[in-house]
């Protein structure tokens, strides 16, 4: 799981939940170039991502994970301050598949996130042109 976020106390604190409460295991970035570059040479599981960063901010991060990169299907969950309609809608739109407000509801954000993993892995069924 990569964990997008430019204060490291979060980082850190979202880290521990979801290691301890998930047994996965997160790395970390702190800059959306760093972000970017990680998500553009590993395949994750999950990414959580802040939106209010410096540099190209969370949506360029998300743009660029969606876009040739071996995570363009990977569950991406924005965990922001921000909280208005509009900013939700336009984080879905450029392919986020949740969003939690911060401060963080541990059980919903642990809910969420395993709900994404389940999904994800989840098997697909059989085409009808398979057989």
């Amino acid at each position: 799981m990569l964990i997008v976020d430019d204060e490291e106390s979060t980082r850190v604190l979202l880290a521990r939940l979801l290691t301890k409460e998930l047994s996965v295991e997160a790395q970390l970035a702190g800059t959306c170039e760093q972000a970017v570059r990680l998500a553009g040479n590993y395949a994750y599981d999950a990414i959580l991502l802040d939106l209010l960063m410096p540099g190209i901010g969370g949506l360029g991060v998300l743009a660029a994970v969606r876009t040739a990169s071996p995570n363009a299907t990977t569950p991406v969950i924005v965990v922001s301050v921000v909280s208005d309609d509009a900013t939700v809608a336009r984080c879905m739109a450029a392919g986020a598949n949740a969003y939690h407000v911060k401060p963080i509801r541990r059980a919903e954000l642990i809910a969420t996130v395993r709900a994404q993993l389940a999904a994800r892995n989840k098997p697909k069924p059989p085409r009808e042109d398979d057989g």
